[in-house]
């Protein structure tokens, strides 16, 4: 790790752990020496962060001139987190825990009064059901739909029948049952609904769609639009 992608790290570690954060605590967190630590929380001061506290007593971010300020009504705040409590509930661990870092990245920036309210939001998400968890990295499907790159995909159909297909992701849906990846599938040639918890193996490809991702999920929108019901997510043929 770089010195910058670390002391960007402590920043945000400093930020988002309960205050005071202790340098063992944060050595620990970024598998560093306390030593190391003690260095960069003085880089950080010198640059301008205002990190109270000592060695022996923790660290407090009293302010972070890093970022910009911003102001909320208490429902705009109660709105964001539970929006992003949702997408940690509902979301892969990489998409949970981006919505966590998100979360922590948007209280700093809040006056101390603000980051109170997001502390004690009294909207709180909790399922009693979740959907199962898809097996494949689900990072690989989202990092093709944004470089609008065709996927090569192994899929388990209603009738357990295994089938390979390339397709183009469009975008991920998220219903109350599953994780639904839209797709335009090349071997169709038609709009196509794929469980992501069916999806057996995802492999990346060289082929381009770009630029018709857009054009296509919009258009595959409205064909969803005009369905009373749509067809089973996991019914792709």
């Amino acid at each position: 790790m770089s010195k910058s992608d670390r002391l960007f790290r402590l920043l945000h570690l400093i930020r988002g752990l309960t205050p005071p954060v202790t340098a063992a605590r944060l050595s620990a967190a970024m598998e560093v020496s306390e030593r190391t630590i003690y260095r960069d929380i003085e880089t950080l001061r010198v640059a301008g962060a205002r990190i109270e506290g000592a060695a022996g007593v923790g660290y407090t971010m009293t302010e972070d001139p890093a970022l910009p300020p911003q102001t909320f009504s208490q429902i705009e705040i109660e709105a964001l987190v539970l929006g992003l409590s949702e997408v940690q509930s509902r979301g892969d661990a990489t998409l949970a825990d981006a919505a966590a870092d998100a979360l922590v990245k948007i209280t700093a920036t809040l006056t101390q009064r603000q980051q109170r309210q997001a502390a004690h939001a009294i909207n709180l998400v909790h399922r009693f059901y979740v959907p199962e968890t898809p097996d494949v990295d689900m990072s690989v499907v989202r990092e093709a739909a944004w470089a609008e790159e065709a996927i090569d995909i192994v899929y388990i159909d209603l009738n357990d029948r295994e089938t390979t297909r390339r397709i183009y992701p469009l975008g991920l849906a998220y219903l109350d049952y599953a994780v639904v990846l839209l797709a335009w599938c090349t071997k169709r040639r038609d709009f196509r609904q794929f469980n992501a918890t069916r999806i057996c193996a995802v492999t990346r490809t060289t082929e381009s769609f770009r630029p018709r991702r857009v054009p296509l999920l919009r258009e595959y929108v409205a064909v969803l639009r005009t369905r009373v019901r749509p067809s089973d997510a996991t019914s792709a043929g």
